[in-house]
């Protein structure tokens, strides 16, 4: 089931989502879809904001607590967190890159739906609700197309690049204007 979100012509949903129109121009707003190491294959995450400012907002999805959860979320679904892990933020453990600009319009909504998902992201599992398929959600939300979620982080993130010919901009469809 899709989660919907509210927009200004009343409630949307992922699957709805419109295939987003091509611009060249750069918004003063960005997506940054990043990949890192970590203790095990690594983790997929996102980073978004506003490029004028330095601070960042960063949501991913990631289980609660330390090695346990972790452990049985490879067997069952366990409590998430959709915020900042360790390591999101440091460069020196960053695998992979891909930013995509948007316009501020275009980008208060995209904004709003990464929240929305944060708020409905209850539960972490690691072959259906993982960091991958999180991001790809948004991706999806923002027109652009998402790879299989079952790949490691950083191969994630650059076939997200790839198979979206590394386009730097985003533009919702007019529709959802």
């Amino acid at each position: 089931m899709a989660a919907a979100v509210a927009g200004p012509n009343g409630p949307a949903s992922e699957a709805a989502a419109k295939p987003a129109r091509r611009s060249s121009v750069k918004g003063p707003y960005y997506v940054d879809f990043r990949a890192r190491t970590a203790a095990s294959y690594g983790h997929a995450f996102i980073w978004y904001g506003k490029t004028s400012e330095k601070q960042v907002e960063v949501a991913g999805l990631h289980p609660a607590g330390d090695v346990l959860p972790y452990v049985l979320g490879h067997l069952t679904w366990v409590p998430s967190e959709t915020g900042a892990s360790y390591g999101d933020l440091d460069e020196q453990y960053l695998t992979a890159s891909y930013r995509v600009y948007l316009s501020e319009a275009d980008a208060k909504k995209v904004f709003a739906y990464i929240k929305h998902l944060q708020a409905t992201s209850p539960l972490w599992n690691a072959e259906t609700t993982n960091c991958t398929a999180f991001i790809g959600r948004i991706a999806n939300f923002m027109g652009l197309k998402a790879p299989f979620h079952l790949l490691k982080p950083e191969e994630y993130v650059n076939q997200l690049r790839e198979i979206n010919g590394g386009r730097q901009t985003a533009q919702l469809a007019a529709s959802d204007q």
